[in-house]
């Protein structure tokens, strides 16, 4: 039994058969699905299919990208809408300064937004980073320092010193079908040493379809094969690896309940 950690059933590629999507994902032995939202008009969306599936739940928060149409998004409307039973995350958010679609200032700030919503609800941080590690390490570093809070890297893509001190400050790592390419060699080797109680597997879906699936858009159902891959790297079975990233997940997101 696995749980894909993120994935995004409201967006093109898995809306439009979105019953289908879980229900092959279900036939490969995914039984629960985080449906991340990453700007306020996708939330009353994820909060209803979340609501409608009860192995679905729901994330709320605002992705760097979209930071600049949310600049005056404050604390009060995620936390307002962290108060849905089926709403067990914040995020993603982060900062991405490989497109930089957003200022970084603004996205900067919006990151701090989330981790003090994050730390008053008690529900984890859902962390997306990209070209962006020193100041991701920062903002971290200096929240947790104000009072802590639970979070994940969501995607990791990152070095190795990033995942160390990520690991350090008490975060979980989630590592999704990029770990399946070719050359993301750092990146398995990153994933065969992440301590077994700080591992989660997704497929940020519809992107980042892994091996053998490639070129399709990517359904939940995929992170059996992400799974089957990082468990191999470990020298262990698929069996294992789903059993404690499951108990990972639940561990971390406590309000994950049916």
């Amino acid at each position: 039994m696995l749980v894909d950690s993120h994935c995004h059933l409201e967006y093109k590629g898995l809306v439009e058969d979105q019953q289908g999507v879980l229900d092959r994902a279900r036939q490969a032995g995914v039984h629960g699905f985080l449906n991340i939202s990453t700007r306020k008009s996708e939330w009353e969306r994820v909060v209803n299919t979340a609501a409608r599936e009860a192995d679905v739940w729901a994330s709320v928060g605002i992705h760097p990208h979209e930071a600049d149409g949310h600049a005056d998004l404050g604390a009060a409307a995620l936390l307002e809408a962290a108060q849905h039973p089926k709403v067990i995350g914040i995020g993603e958010t982060g900062l991405d300064y490989y497109y930089d679609k957003s200022d970084r200032q603004v996205q900067q700030a919006l990151f701090r937004t989330h981790i003090d919503v994050a730390r008053q609800t008690g529900l984890p941080l859902i962390v997306h980073t990209r070209d962006a590690e020193e100041d991701t390490a920062a903002i971290l570093r200096e929240e947790m320092e104000k009072g802590a809070f639970p979070a994940l890297i969501h995607c990791f893509t990152a070095s190795a010193d990033f995942a160390r001190l990520m690991l350090d400050l008490g975060l979980t790592i989630s590592i999704s079908g990029i770990v399946t390419f070719k050359n993301a060699k750092d990146l398995q080797e990153v994933a065969s040493w992440i301590p077994r109680d700080r591992l989660l597997v997704e497929t940020d879906s519809p992107f980042l379809a892994p091996v053998p699936h490639r070129g399709k858009p990517c359904e939940p159902a995929f992170v059996a094969a992400t799974a089957a891959f990082v468990a191999e790297l470990r020298g262990e079975t698929l069996g294992v690896l789903a059993e404690y990233t499951t108990r990972n997940f639940h561990a971390l997101f406590r309000k994950a309940v049916a």
